[in-house]
């Protein structure tokens, strides 16, 4: 008999950890798409063991603690969640941003390669400077802020045979995300402002971990740029939510960047939407980004304050 593939996920407690967890063990999260299947399997419930781990139950900044826990649960693939991700904070504690993102997923890197482990870690749509769009794999890198810069470090850690997952403007059910405040201020009568002048793709956290599902069994390594179809801005997401809602035309208002206030202290790439067509060409493509940012309005929590 086949034992099951076992998987340890880092950042299991966040908001695509929760729901990759789930999803390993052939759970629907919320917001999830029962129909989603990229790789044309579904899971069984006992195809994966999974480890989910959160920062209480591994330090990923200890590289003594992610050496012991690799070679006690030697692991076939590791999905590595874990990260720092806070833009702005990140700008005046560079430090612990770089020990999380970037030296972190190197020692994991390191330490699955030495328990015969596939490493498959998660970076970020900020790797670019946003003057081109339309981003593909082998695009030039050029981060504009400290969070950009050490997820890049990151990548540039990890050996040839890592699986590296760009995504971006992740949104989930669980966990912190926007569209929770944005829909509880549709709900309560309120109006919202957003940035008309940041274009980026959508990526909803159940999509995201079914997808990742299809790598942990494919185990391709390389670089891969995962999100829903189509690009857009804060401000259409957040227009979109108001009239999923039932909102009018009044409930959201463009602004540009210049005009927030107090200014934000990392800047952000005006242009950073994902091109997913290599995924898409080796899998299946990630469903249109209304239509899964629908089912996390529909299944979000009330009651969210901002």
């Amino acid at each position: 008999m086949t034992r099951p593939t076992r998987v340890l996920v880092t950042g299991a407690g966040g908001q695509v950890g929760v729901d990759l967890v789930d999803v390993l063990a052939g759970a629907v999260p919320p917001g999830g798409n029962s129909h989603f299947q990229p790789d044309g399997q579904v899971i069984d419930a006992d195809e994966f063991e999974v480890l989910g781990v959160t920062r209480g139950d591994l330090d990923v900044t200890n590289e003594d603690q992610v050496r012991s826990a690799l070679a006690a649960t030697r692991p076939d693939v590791v999905v590595h969640l874990a990260a720092y991700t806070a833009v702005d904070r990140a700008e005046r504690d560079r430090e612990a941003c770089y020990a999380v993102n970037a030296a972190a997923t190197g020692t994991l890197s390191t330490n699955a390669h030495d328990v015969g482990a596939h490493l498959i870690t998660i970076s970020t749509d900020y790797v670019f400077d946003g003057t081109k769009g339309d981003y593909v794999e082998g695009d030039i890198t050029n981060p504009l802020n400290v969070y950009g810069d050490s997820k890049r470090a990151g990548e540039l850690l990890c050996r040839a045979e890592d699986t590296v997952v760009r995504t971006s403007w992740v949104v989930g059910v669980r966990g912190t995300s926007v569209v929770h405040v944005i829909a509880d201020r549709a709900r309560r009568g309120q109006a919202v402002r957003f940035v008309n002048d940041q274009r980026g793709t959508v990526t909803v956290a159940a999509d995201l971990a079914r997808a990742l599902v299809a790598l942990v069994r494919a185990r391709p390594g390389g670089c891969w740029h995962v999100a829903n179809e189509g690009a857009t801005t804060w401000f259409d997401l957040a227009a979109f939510v108001g009239r999923t809602l039932g909102r009018g035309d009044d409930f959201a208002t463009p602004i540009a960047t210049s005009e927030l206030s107090p200014a934000p202290l990392a800047r952000r790439p005006a242009a950073s939407d994902l091109n997913t067509t290599k995924f898409a060409r080796d899998f299946s493509s990630l469903p249109p980004w209304r239509e899964s940012l629908e089912r996390v309005v529909r299944d979000a929590p009330r009651g969210v304050r901002s």
